[in-house]
C-alpha cells in the first residue's frame, strides 16, 4: 500500500512536521510512504523522517536553487481556492493551487492524508477521482481556526473518508459540530518516538519548558509562578526554549521581576530531547493544547511534567499524581505549588520520572502506525504487505491498471493543466553538485560522570580498520588524534573517549573528523545528538590549568567542541543588580586565596579617555569571593559622553597577573545569547562572545 502525506513545508520546524515525520517513518517499515511538501525552503529537512520515506517537493522556493519558482508570477498571488488566512502568500498561493492539483491528479497513492486545513480543502476540491482514500488530520483543535477557514474545513470534512484529531475530547467536539458528516471521525494521537538520549536522573536543579513563544503558551504565567518558586528555592533555575513574538515581552517581565539570574530564554533548539534530559521537572502552562507533544517528549526523557489541565491534550496524556501533575488553567499559585511539590520531594520526582517513561511508550510511532492501519482497513483499504526472506520489505504485486496509471502519471504530469514543471537542472550541473557533497559520518556524544566526552560514531559509511578521531582548532593548530575503538557488537558504534584529565585543548572552537589510516581519507563528523546533561552539575577539576569543554552541534549540523583553557579562572556564579550597585559572586579555579591575599577586581576600559575602576574583593573562603561595583563610580569613569565598556578581571594580590572573570562552567556554549541582564541606572553587565564578564555604560538618553 502506498500512503502519501500532504504537508505545507516539510523543511521547517514545528509539531505537525515532527508528527508527520514520526508517523511516516513508522509506516514505511511496512508500506510505500511519501511526504509531499508543497514548499521546499531549505536544502535538507530539519526534522527528517526515519526509514525509507520518499520526500517530494512541489514548489521550490529556494532563491538560488536550480528550478526555483520563488519568482514565479503565480507564487506572488494568493490562493484562489482557500479562505484567509490559508490564502496568504506565506501559506498557499495560486501556484500552490496548481501544483497540488497536478500532484493529486497524478499520484498513485492508495491513501492521501492532508495535514492542514488548506490541504484538507484541496484534497476534497481538487481530488475529483475517487481512486484513493482521503483522510484529513486536525493538529490543533476545532475552535482554533478563523471562522471562514473553519467553515471551509467543516465542509471538506463531510466529504472525506475519515478525519482524525489528536485528542478524544476534540474528536467529540468534531462529531457534535458535524453530525451529518460521512467521514469517520476518530482520535489518533501524535506519534512521539523515545529518544536515544540518556534520560534525566532528576538531580539537576533545573526546570525546562519548550515551545513557540506565543500567547496561548502562557509563559508569562510560568515566569510569574517561578518568581514564587525562587522566593522559596533560590537554588533552582528555569530555561524556556523556543522563539516567537512573545520573546520581548517575556524578557521585559523577567527583568522587571529581577529574575535575570534565574530564568534564561534559550532560543530554538533541535533536537530538543537533549535539553529535556537536562531538566528535573518540565513545565507546560498553556491555555489550550491540541495534544502536547512536548509533554510526551519530556516524559520519554524521564522528566515529570507539571501541566495546566487545559483543553484538550494534557489530561489525556498525564495521569495526575502518577506520572506528572495537572494544575488549574491560568492559576499562577497553582503552577508554583505544583513545581514546588516536585522540587521539595526528591523521591516523588524520581518515581514520577520513571512512571513518565513507561506512560510515554503508548505514543511510540509503531503503535500509532498500527492504529492508522486499522483505520485504513476499516475504510476498505488494503494494508497488506509481503516480507522477503531477508527481512526487507517488498511491496505487494500491483494490478496492471495501477501500473499503467503510474506510468501515465509520470509521462503526463508535466503536461497537466497546460503548465510544465520547472526544467530539470542540466546533467553537468547535477553531477557537479553531487561531487561537491562530501561523504559524511554521523556521531553522538555524551558527558560521563567523570566529565569525559564519549563520542559514538555510527558505523554506517565507515570502512577500514585503522580509524581515528581528530579534533582540530579552527583557523590554527594541527589536529589532535584520539583512537577510535572498534564496535563491541555487530551493530554497535565506533567510540572514542576525550579524557579531560589527559587531553589539553587550547581555547577556541574545535571540529571533529574521522580519519582512515589506510589512505588518509578524512571526514567531518555530523552531529546526531550532542548530550550535555552531564555538564549541568559537573564541577571543574581542582588542579591548574583550568579547562572546560562543551560539545554542541554547529549551525550547519556538524559536531564540535567549545573549549576554554586558562592558567586560572574566576567563575561568575551570580551577577546581582540593585538600584545602585552591581555585585558579582564567584569561585576561583586553578589557584586560591591565602591569608596574605588582598584581592581586587579591576575594570579596564576599552576606550581612551575612560578610567580604570577598582574594587576591593571580599574573600568568602579559599575559593569563593564577592565584589560590589557602585554605578556612580563607573559613570564617573566613563569616557565623556562616549559609550564605555569595561572588562572585569580579578587580581588575587594587587600585583598578581589578572584573571578573567567569566561564566564558563556548565553546559551552555554561548552565554552572551542566554545569560542576559537589564540596564539599571545606565549600567548593563553582559557576557562577551568568549563568555567573559564586561560592563557597559552607554551614552545617556537624549545625548
Amino acid at each position: 500500500m502506498k500512503i502519501a502525506f500532504l504537508i505545507h513545508n516539510a523543511y521547517g520546524i514545528g509539531g505537525t512536521i515532527r508528527a508527520t515525520a514520526n508517523l511516516a517513518g513508522a509506516l514505511a517499515a511496512r508500506h510505500d510512504v511519501e511526504i509531499a511538501s508543497v514548499y521546499r525552503s531549505a536544502d535538507a529537512p530539519k526534522l527528517p523522517a526515519t526509514g525509507r520515506v520518499t520526500l517530494t517537493s512541489l514548489i521550490d522556493i529556494r532563491k538560488d536553487a536550480p528550478g526555483s519558482e520563488a519568482d514565479n508570477e503565480l507564487q506572488q498571488q494568493p490562493s484562489a481556492l482557500l479562505p484567509a488566512p490559508e490564502s496568504g502568500l506565506t501559506a498557499f498561493t495560486r501556484l500552490a493551487d496548481l501544483r497540488v492539483a497536478q500532484y493529486l491528479a497524478a499520484t498513485d497513492a492508495d491513501v492521501v492524508v492532508a495535514t492542514r486545513p488548506g490541504l484538507l480543502v484541496y484534497l476534497t476540491r481538487l481530488a475529483t477521482e475517487r481512486r484513493y482514500l482521503r483522510i484529513g488530520q486536525e493538529h490543533l483543535i476545532h475552535g482554533a481556526h478563523a471562522p471562514d477557514l473553519r467553515a471551509a474545513q467543516d465542509t471538506a470534512i463531510a466529504l472525506l473518508d475519515a478525519h482524525t484529531t489528536v485528542s478524544e475530547a476534540d474528536a467529540a467536539v468534531h462529531r457534535e459540530r458535524l453530525p451529518e458528516a460521512r467521514a469517520r471521525i476518530v482520535a489518533l494521537p501524535n506519534a512521539v518516538p523515545a529518544p536515544a538520549v540518556e534520560p534525566s536522573d532528576g538531580t539537576s536543579k533545573l526546570i525546562v519548558a519548550a515551545g513557540r513563544l506565543i500567547s496561548v503558551k502562557r509563559y508569562d504565567l510560568l515566569v510569574d509562578a517561578f518568581a514564587k518558586v525562587v522566593a522559596e528555592r533560590p537554588d533552582w533555575k528555569l530555561r524556556i526554549y523556543g522563539r516567537g513574538p512573545e520573546r520581548a515581552a517575556l524578557r521585559d517581565r523577567i527583568d522587571a521581576l529581577g529574575l535575570s539570574e534565574h530564568i534564561a530564554l534559550m532560543g530554538a533548539h533541535s533536537p530538543i530531547e537533549t535539553e529535556w534530559a537536562k531538566g528535573a521537572v518540565a513545565a507546560v502552562t498553556s491555555s489550550y493544547e491540541s495534544f502536547g507533544m512536548t509533554i510526551v517528549e519530556a516524559m520519554h526523557c524521564g522528566v515529570p511534567v507539571v501541566a495546566t489541565d487545559c483543553p484538550h491534550g494534557p489530561g489525556e496524556i498525564i495521569s495526575d499524581g502518577h506520572d506528572g501533575l495537572l494544575v488549574p488553567v491560568g492559576d499562577t499559585d497553582g503552577i508554583a505549588k505544583g513545581l514546588l511539590k516536585l522540587i521539595e520531594d526528591d523521591e516523588l520526582r524520581r518515581t514520577m520520572g520513571q512512571a513518565a517513561r513507561i506512560s510515554a511508550e503508548r505514543y511510540h510511532p509503531d503503535s500509532i502506525a498500527r492504529q492508522y492501519e486499522d483505520l485504513i482497513a476499516s475504510l476498505g483499504g488494503d494494508t497488506g504487505t509481503t516480507e522477503s526472506t531477508a527481512g526487507e520489505r517488498e511491496p505487494a504485486p500491483l494490478p496492471l491498471s495501477k501500473v499503467l496509471r503510474r506510468t501515465a502519471g509520470k509521462l503526463l504530469r508535466p503536461l497537466r493543466r497546460g503548465v510544465a514543471r520547472p526544467a530539470t537542472p542540466p546533467v553537468k550541473a547535477a553531477i557537479k553538485d553531487i561531487v561537491r557533497k562530501p561523504l559524511r559520518c554521523t556521531a553522538s556524544c555524551r558527558v560521563d560522570a567523570n566529565g569525559d566526552i564519549i563520542v559514538s560514531v555510527d558505523r554506517k559509511g565507515l570502512s577500514g580498520e585503522k580509524l581515528s578521531l581528530t579534533v582540530t582548532r579552527r583557523k590554527e593548530g594541527k589536529p589532535v588524534s584520539v583512537p577510535l575503538q572498534a564496535p563491541a557488537t555487530p551493530k554497535g558504534p565506533w567510540t572514542a573517549v576525550l579524557d579531560r584529565r589527559e587531553l589539553r585543548l587550547g581555547e577556541g572552537r574545535w571540529d571533529l573528523h574521522v580519519v582512515r589510516g589506510d589512505d588518509g581519507a578524512r571526514r567531518r563528523v555530523v552531529s546526531h545528538l550532542a548530550e550535555g546533561r552531564g555538564l549541568v552539575e559537573l564541577e571543574p577539576l581542582s588542579d591548574a590549568p583550568f579547562t572546560w569543554w562543551v560539545p554542541y552541534p554547529t549551525v550547519d549540523g556538524f559536531l564540535a567542541l567549545r573549549a576554554w583553557h586558562r592558567p586560572a579562572h574566576a567563575e561568575a556564579r551570580a551577577v546581582r543588580q540593585n538600584e545602585t550597585t552591581l555585585t558579582v559572586e564567584g569561585t576561583l579555579h586553578g589557584t586560591e586565596f591565602t591569608s596574605e591575599s588582598n584581592p581586587i577586581v579591576v575594570c579596564t576600559p576599552r576606550v581612551e579617555g575612560a578610567e580604570k575602576v577598582t574594587a576591593q574583593v571580599t574573600v568568602v573562603d579559599a575559593g569563593s569571593f564577592s565584589v560590589t561595583l557602585p554605578y556612580a563610580e563607573l559613570r564617573a569613569a566613563r569616557a565623556g559622553e562616549e559609550n564605555t565598556v569595561w572588562d572585569l578581571t580579578l587580581r588575587p594580590t594587587p600585583d598578581a597577573e589578572p584573571i578573567k572573570i567569566a561564566r564558563l562552567v556548565g553546559d551552555i556554549v554561548d552565554r552572551n545569547k542566554t545569560d542576559l541582564y537589564p540596564k539599571v541606572d545606565g549600567i548593563k553587565p553582559y557576557f562577551t562572545v568568549n563568555s567573559d564578564l564586561a560592563v557597559s555604560c552607554p551614552v545617556p538618553d537624549g545625548v
